[in-house]
This record gives structure tokens, C-alpha cells and sequence, in this order.
């Protein structure tokens, strides 16, 4: 039989002496506690702090610090404590933030995620996987520093930090999809339902297949500006845009050239579809305010802001010769964009339904009189 909570507990709920029975699709808990959204919590806050890291990442390449530590890692030139230039000060930065707040929110939200939810696979599994990427990331950014910053290994380093923020949205939607379960709140994704399509003709699940193929037409994207970045001479091979007017006029006639314009092609061909995805999901969340929908919209308009925003600045760059500043925001906005639409093909989802017999054991705090117990969940 479950466990009854006495005393000050019951008399908090109200003066009728009808208390409810706190149960939930995860299992209830003691009156005011949401282990749910402190998991939540934790992995927006992993989300934040990846992003932030990515963005100073960016710095390092674009002020060409990658080197301010002397080729050394984990060391400093030979000390834990890096000398006061700016080079090294961008380069150690970025080593602090991701050992000493990337990677114990990480670990943290992990070991969170598996001592109160081991049995929700939703949860453990991507926050399982995002440790992996982690682990991995570190030791490839320790092979690009030793290596003295190959092309080929900046890129995959890019790519793979990229995955890991990716991940970690997947963490921090499954955790707050938890913490509503878990207060009883309807989820904050539209979940697409049979008349979706109703309006256009279309079948109604192709929202979410549009937005998937979406996020990963994004992420290849990005890894055609890294290629580029990370090819010496490429990105300083076209200064015009749109047309890259380089030594060989206004189209491409050499390999570098070729490079830079084949990304113009791509963020082109991309953003054109990523645009019509958009469009469809503010107009699918304008029609699910009542249900859900909210989240879905501001997703989508913002996701159409940064975008058109990330074009202009990738053009000013052009425009005004590279300014460090603009290629650092450039590649702030291109990951904005990239959470974005990870975030939009995550929230365009359904969530699932929780399967009892993977849920913590349920306990009542308290029930009107006559009301039926609620037995324990687990065994």
C-alpha cells in the first residue's frame, strides 16, 4: 500500500481537509518538489554554457590564437597559469570554460539524469551520448593544438562541437518535457495532430520530416563554412559578394575561389528551404496557440531573424575585409541558427507517452477521505 504523509503536510493543502493526491505521468512526488525541472534546469544551463563556448571557440580561430599557448596542451607555455598576452589569455580561456563549466554541467546533468531516471531513456541516453561528445571533443581539441592546427582536424573539431550543443538541446527538451509531466502541465510542443495538414492538403506528419531535414541541411552548412575557414587563403579569396570578384572576376577560376563560393552555393540553396521550414512552423504554431503552439512560433520567428541576420553580417565581413569582430558574430549567428532549428525539429515533435513500468515509484501525500490508495509503480 502507498505512504501517507501526515501532519503539517496535510494541513498546508487547505482548510476543507480535501487534499490531493499528488500523482503524475512520472510518478509523483512530495508536495513542492520538481526533481524534473531542476534536471531541466541544469541542461538548459550545459545548452548556454556550450553555446558561449562554441562563440569564444570562434574568437580563437578568427584572432588566430589558436597557437597563444606555444602548440602546448593542457599546459600554457609550460605553466597552468598562461603569461598575461592577449593571445594567450583567448586561447586559455576557451581550455578554462570548457574544463571548469561546459564540462561539469555536462557530467552533472548525466549523473542527475541517472540517479533519479535511470529507467527514462529519453533522458539517460542523450545525456549519455553528450558525455561521449564531450570526452571526444577534448581530446580533439588537444590533438588540433599539438598538431599545430591542421585544416582538416579545426574543422572536425568545429563539427563535433557542434554535434555535443546539438545533443545537449535534445537533453534539455526531453528534461523539460519531464519537469511538465512531473507538475502536471501539458507539454510546451505542439504535437502534431490529424487536421495539421487539413489547410494545405498535406499529410499531417510532414512537419516534423521538413524540420528534421532541415536541422541537418543547417548543420551541413556550418560544416562548409568551417571547411572554409579552415582552408588557408579560401576565405579571403572572393571580397565581393554575392559574386566572389577574385583574381579570376566575378566567378570562381581556382580552387580557393571554388572553395568559398562553393559555401555561398550551399548556405544559398539551404537557406532558401530552411526559410520555407521555417515559414510552415510559425504558421503551424500560430494555428496550435491553444495547444502548444507558442513555443513553436517563437522558435520559428526567431530562427528567420537570426538567419536573415547572420546573411547581412557574413556580407559586411566581405564588405569590409574580414574585421575580426564580424567573423566572430558570423559564427555566433551561424550556431544560433543551427540550436534553432535543432530546437524546432525537437518541438515539432509529439512527446512520447511514459511507460509505467520505467517510471519511479509513485507515493501519495495525501487524499481526500475515501478516496482509493495508489499503489508504488515499481515493483
Amino acid at each position: 500500500m502507498a505512504e501517507r504523509e501526515t501532519g503539517a503536510e496535510a494541513d498546508n493543502t487547505g482548510s476543507s481537509g480535501n487534499n490531493a493526491i499528488a500523482t503524475d505521468a512520472y510518478g509523483a512526488t512530495r508536495a513542492g518538489r520538481r526533481p524534473g525541472r531542476g534536471l531541466y534546469r541544469l541542461a538548459l544551463a550545459s545548452v548556454i554554457a556550450t553555446f558561449g563556448l562554441i562563440v569564444l571557440g570562434g574568437i580563437v580561430r578568427v584572432t588566430g590564437s589558436g597557437m597563444g599557448c606555444a602548440g602546448e596542451w593542457p599546459l600554457c607555455d609550460g605553466s597552468l597559469i598562461p603569461p598575461l598576452t592577449k593571445e594567450d589569455i583567448i586561447e586559455y580561456s576557451h581550455r578554462l570554460v570548457a574544463s571548469a563549466i561546459v564540462s561539469p554541467l555536462v557530467f552533472g546533468t548525466f549523473l542527475l539524469a541517472f540517479i533519479k531516471y535511470r529507467r527514462v531513456r529519453s533522458v539517460t541516453i542523450p545525456s549519455a551520448i553528450s558525455v561521449v561528445l564531450l570526452l571526444a571533443q577534448g581530446g580533439l581539441g588537444g590533438v588540433t593544438v599539438l598538431t599545430e592546427l591542421p585544416g582538416h582536424i579545426v574543422a572536425a573539431h568545429m563539427a563535433l562541437a557542434q554535434a555535443l550543443f546539438a545533443c545537449l538541446i535534445l537533453v534539455a527538451v526531453a528534461c523539460l518535457r519531464l519537469a511538465e509531466s512531473e507538475s502536471g502541465t501539458a507539454p510546451a510542443s505542439p504535437s502534431p495532430v490529424p487536421d495539421t495538414g487539413a489547410a494545405t492538403g498535406e499529410k499531417p506528419d510532414r512537419f516534423p520530416l521538413l524540420a528534421t531535414i532541415a536541422a541537418f541541411a543547417t548543420y551541413i552548412m556550418l560544416l562548409s563554412g568551417s571547411y572554409v575557414t579552415a582552408t588557408p587563403g579560401a576565405l579571403a579569396a572572393c571580397p565581393q559578394w554575392p559574386l566572389c570578384g577574385g583574381g579570376g572576376g566575378f566567378w570562381p577560376s581556382g580552387s580557393l575561389e571554388t572553395i568559398h563560393m562553393l559555401h555561398r552555393v550551399v548556405a544559398a540553396v539551404v537557406g532558401v528551404y530552411l526559410l520555407y521550414t521555417l515559414y510552415r512552423g510559425y504558421t503551424l504554431g500560430k494555428r496550435r496557440v491553444d495547444s502548444g503552439g507558442t513555443v513553436l512560433l517563437a522558435l520559428c520567428a526567431a530562427g528567420v531573424i537570426l538567419f536573415l541576420g547572420q546573411i547581412l553580417v557574413g556580407a559586411f565581413a566581405i564588405w569590409s575585409h574580414f574585421p575580426v569582430t564580424l567573423r566572430a558574430l558570423h559564427i555566433g549567428l551561424a550556431s544560433a541558427v543551427w540550436g534553432i532549428m535543432v530546437a524546432v525539429a525537437l518541438f515539432s515533435r509529439p512527446a512520447e507517452a511514459p511507460n509505467r513500468a520505467t517510471l519511479p515509484e509513485t507515493r501519495v501525500t495525501s487524499a481526500p477521505e475515501g478516496a482509493p490508495e495508489i499503489a508504488p509503480a515499481g515493483p
